[in-house]
């Protein structure tokens, strides 16, 4: 059964933290991968899975980095972990897996954002790469220890996934880089992603879901120079917060830890959430809530398909 595009009230909401969230949730006994868990709201994620029992693994880019970021969280690990090299994320897979440990929660919190135009792997477009063919290779590649956990998998997204839809005709930008649009496509990916695996999962006892966190401040922002966020709104010229919606990181990790957790999301799946709740479809191209052109469960099939040719990897065929 589909579960609906709008909200369960669960009490929680926009201002509601990751600790709010995982209060009298027992997390011991569980494992929990969070991909971009030493930074921003990921680092928020770990912090709070970690004080709820969860044992967290923490794959990285930076590994020195990370390390530094997870000291003193107690039950954290760091290994490597590259989303745009699809030779890393086999590795960090293969380690994984040999360790015969089940993942119970599977967070793709990594990301970049309107960064320059660069190209990855075969010549993709980086954004797409990084953000959700990265997250769809490692989430396949992990199969046999998520099907044991029968957990969740959680795609981090954003309400950028208004900007773009998927470029059929040309997903890699190669006739033109925009990187608000191909931000845009790369988070209308993550939502379809869980679509589709939520589908082809949850017969399997694995549901899936995506969310868009709110507006944070945070290294996500790295690429954009001070006068773009400055003319934006976000900031002063001192580079203080000026937008009242904006988001703590503990605010920001709220919902992905409430979509991996929530004993309210019990046979559900394929959603994407908001403020610590289902969202509503979104009535127009600039409402509140999801779009049409990211929960299409056509669309949704179509690109695994796309996602398993360029990468050679589906668990599902």
């Amino acid at each position: 059964m589909t579960t609906p595009q709008r909200k369960i009230g669960s009490g929680f909401g926009a201002r509601s933290t990751a600790d709010d969230v995982l209060a009298g949730i027992d997390l011991s006994g569980k494992l929990a991968i969070v991909t971009g868990g030493y930074s921003g709201i990921g680092l928020a994620a770990t912090r709070a899975l970690s004080r709820a029992g969860a044992h967290v693994v923490v794959p990285a880019r930076r590994r020195d980095s990370a390390e530094e970021a997870v000291k003193g969280i107690d039950r954290v690990e760091v290994d490597e972990l590259d989303l745009g090299d699809l030779g890393s994320v086999r590795g960090f897979a293969e380690r994984f897996l040999a360790t015969g440990r089940d993942a119970h929660v599977v967070i793709d919190s990594a990301g970049i954002m309107a960064c320059p135009e660069t190209r990855v792997g075969p010549g993709w477009e980086a954004q797409f790469a990084t953000n959700h063919l990265g997250h769809y290779a490692l989430v396949n590649l992990l199969w046999p220890a998520i099907a044991r956990g029968r957990g969740r998998v959680v795609a981090v997204s954003s309400a950028g996934h208004r900007r773009s839809g998927i470029r059929w005709d040309d997903v890699q930008f190669e006739r033109g880089y925009d990187k608000w649009a191909a931000y845009g496509q790369s988070k209308t990916a993550n939502v379809l992603f869980a679509v589709h695996l939520d589908a082809l999962a949850k017969e399997s006892g694995v549901r899936a879901f995506s969310l868009h966190p709110g507006g944070i401040l945070t290294p996500l922002q790295r690429h954009l120079p001070r006068q773009e966020m400055v003319d934006a709104g976000w900031i002063d010229e001192e580079g203080n917060p000026l937008e009242p919606s904006f988001k703590t990181p503990e605010q920001g990790a709220a919902t992905q830890v409430w979509a991996a957790t929530s004993p309210l999301l019990e046979g559900m799946g394929g959603v994407y959430c908001e403020d610590c709740d289902i969202a509503e479809q979104a009535a127009g191209p600039d409402s509140a809530g999801v779009q049409r052109h990211a929960t299409d469960p056509d669309q949704a099939a179509r690109l695994w398909t796309l996602s398993a040719e360029l990468t050679g990897i589906n668990a599902f065929r």
